[in-house]
């Protein structure tokens, strides 16, 4: 993430302000021009920034902004618990959204009518049991998981190493470009990315189902550190795909604001591989990262080994979201 000042007084801001707490002023977010902007006349907030904190300028005054249209579903008014939740959500999905900006990646509404294009369902699980996944664009999110001491149990239950609400986004959209980056291309005639994909993340048309099943009944296999980015990740090759694609995100953002901070001189991946970025700049920052959360009695910031097989998935997948070889 970049750094944003006040356009008014030069204070530093973050991305989620909607007021400048230097001067007062109130500022919204330009998805065209990637800034924060001072509100008024010209630019009005988004129809949503009292109900999801939403402060991005939409392109119609009035009504809600680019970020806020994708959600299809929230809680009701009424569902106390679930709409904090969906605040926590909305705010994570907007750091999403900015990032796809950034990456040039297409963000299509979802059309009903062909089936095409991304939308949110941002369940509340207060009355009724959410599961959290993918299905042809359509992306669904257990609200619960923006809730600190629900998501650290499961985190627990599920020995994950690391399990965000932002991960969780960019796990799930990770599974969306599979069919935009790979799947789709590969209808078209272009086979050779289909048969790449299997060469490092395996058979995509093995059951799915009986993946599900092997991998909560058995475990991750033993040595998966060798190949695999996680143990979630060794369940099937859309979840290998989908764990890699947030890491190239997680990272890519990470890099991002550390230069915006003066941490590291060098983010860009566009004139280095992306494995070279990762083993020369990513790693030795996230170890000085993890150390200064221990030092202060945190969990590693980013509690992962990355082993030569999961450098190339990562550098794979890295490439198809810039368009590079």
């Amino acid at each position: 993430m970049r750094s944003f000042t006040c356009p008014g007084c030069g204070q530093t801001l973050f991305f989620e302000n909607s007021v400048c707490l230097g001067c007062g002023q109130a500022v919204g977010y330009s998805r065209t021009e990637r800034t924060l902007l001072l509100l008024g006349d010209t630019f009005t907030p988004c129809l949503n920034l009292d109900l999801n904190g939403c402060n991005w300028i939409p392109d119609v005054a009035g009504e809600q902004c680019f970020a806020c249209s994708l959600t299809r579903t929230r809680p009701a008014d009424g569902d106390l618990e679930g709409l904090p939740q969906y605040y926590l959500a909305e705010q994570a999905k907007r750091r999403l959204v900015d990032e796809l900006d950034r990456l040039e990646l297409p963000v299509r509404p979802r059309d009903e009518a062909t089936g095409r294009g991304v939308t949110f369902d941002l369940l509340s699980s207060v009355a009724e049991d959410v599961v959290t996944g993918h299905a042809d664009g359509v992306i669904t999110i257990d609200l619960a998981e923006g809730d600190s001491a629900h998501r650290e149990k499961v985190k627990d239950n599920l020995g994950e190493a690391y399990r965000t609400l932002l991960g969780h986004f960019r796990h799930e959209i990770g599974h969306y470009y599979w069919q935009v980056l790979v799947e789709d291309p590969a209808e078209a005639g272009d086979a050779a990315r289909r048969e790449d994909f299997r060469a490092r993340f395996g058979d995509e048309t093995a059951s799915y189902q009986d993946a599900i099943d092997r991998h909560y009944s058995v475990g991750p296999p033993e040595g998966w550190e060798e190949s695999y980015v996680s143990a979630y990740a060794t369940m099937h090759p859309w979840e290998d795909f989908a764990e890699t694609f947030a890491h190239v995100l997680h990272i890519g953002d990470a890099l991002e604001t550390a230069h915006a901070f003066g941490l590291t001189v060098d983010p860009q991946v566009a004139l280095r591989r992306f494995s070279d970025v990762v083993v020369g700049t990513w790693l030795p920052l996230s170890t000085a990262l993890n150390q200064m959360n221990r030092s202060m009695g945190l969990q590693d910031l980013y509690p992962f080994v990355l082993a030569p097989a999961v450098l190339d998935k990562l550098e794979w997948v890295e490439g198809l979201i810039s368009g590079r070889p």
